[in-house]
């Protein structure tokens, strides 16, 4: 894949960077770092990956499908799948590659924070931005005449890039220094290179930066419904839930093939209250009826034994 213009400035910028990473201090530096980056890619994921850089391939130890290498132009393609474009037009779309590594690239062009924002916009969500670079203060650092001859720009550390991440919505995961040695040295020692890696120490020659998409927490805000009793509660209304025990009332209910009793009308209500207060009134007409009619039948029966006792 290739896309024009080209740029014959970083066309001896990549020749001149190639020729050192092929060289012994090259070589002992490249499998440094390559070690330094193991851990990192065991647990990164995806398709796709991009190393920007002119070192030999090492994203390709990541567990990606198809890692794609980086050249200016196609007459420094070095495999079948290279991007060939500049470095800060990258002819890819936004959120594309699950693995972005720049390879002490930003030391070499002009315009450093173009790279690393094309690097970042073509980084996925859950992807990562890894980023090798020079550190300033290990053993070429100090000395500015001894620097390797294609990175002559400015040597920045991991805490000035921090600031350049956050203006692209990345923040730095994790830092790790690689390329122990001895001040005069062209190679660093094994025994050198794992104390160093132990603790950590920010004094060797590069310097590892794994950086992520930084993520913006959200809170879920809870809603708290009303609930309301009674076969035709809010639910029904489409306002609130039904609470347990009317929703178990109901399905027992429907079970049974019976649904709710309908609840009386006003007109119903009053026209039983007009039946109870009849049945009432008369109620009482018949117990005076027959409490006078008793009455009688006694006087009656006084009367006639009085009759008896007189005719006697």
């Amino acid at each position: 894949m290739s896309i024009s213009p080209t740029d014959p400035g970083l066309q001896a910028i990549v020749r001149e960077g190639r020729r050192f990473w092929e060289s012994a201090p090259g070589l002992s530096l490249w499998r440094a770092e390559r070690a330094c980056l193991g851990p990192h890619c065991e647990h990164h994921r995806g398709i796709v990956s991009l190393q920007l850089g002119m070192a030999p391939l090492m994203s390709d130890m990541c567990p990606i499908r198809h890692a794609l290498d980086w050249a200016p132009t196609p007459d420094l393609v070095r495999g079948a799948n290279s991007l060939v474009c500049l470095p800060d037009r990258l002819p890819l779309a936004d959120d594309s590659l699950d693995l972005v590594v720049l390879h002490h690239l930003l030391e070499a062009v002009e315009h450093p924070h173009h790279v690393l924002q094309e690097a970042a916009r073509v980084t996925r969500a859950d992807g990562r931005l890894l980023v090798f670079g020079w550190h300033p203060f290990g053993p070429n650092g100090l000395r500015p005449r001894q620097r390797p001859a294609p990175w002559q720009q400015q040597w920045r550390t991991p805490g000035r890039l921090r600031d350049w991440l956050a203006f692209v919505d990345f923040e730095i995961e994790r830092v790790d220094y690689c390329g122990f040695r001895l001040p005069g040295r062209a190679s660093g020692s094994e025994r050198l290179e794992t104390l160093g890696r132990r603790y950590n120490l920010p004094l060797a020659s590069a310097y590892l930066m794994v950086a992520r998409r930084r993520s913006i927490p959200v809170q879920p805000i809870k809603v708290r419904e009303r609930v309301l009793g009674g076969n035709k509660s809010g639910a029904w209304l489409g306002l609130a839930k039904e609470t347990a025990h009317a929703r178990g009332r109901r399905d027992e209910e429907s079970r049974r093939g019976a649904g709710p009793a309908p609840l009386p009308s006003r007109v119903e209500l009053e026209a039983a209250d007009s039946d109870q207060r009849t049945a009432t009134s008369s109620d009482s007409f018949n117990g005076v009826v027959d409490a006078n009619a008793s009455a009688s039948a006694s006087a009656s029966a006084v009367t006639r034994t009085r009759t008896s006792q007189t005719t006697a």
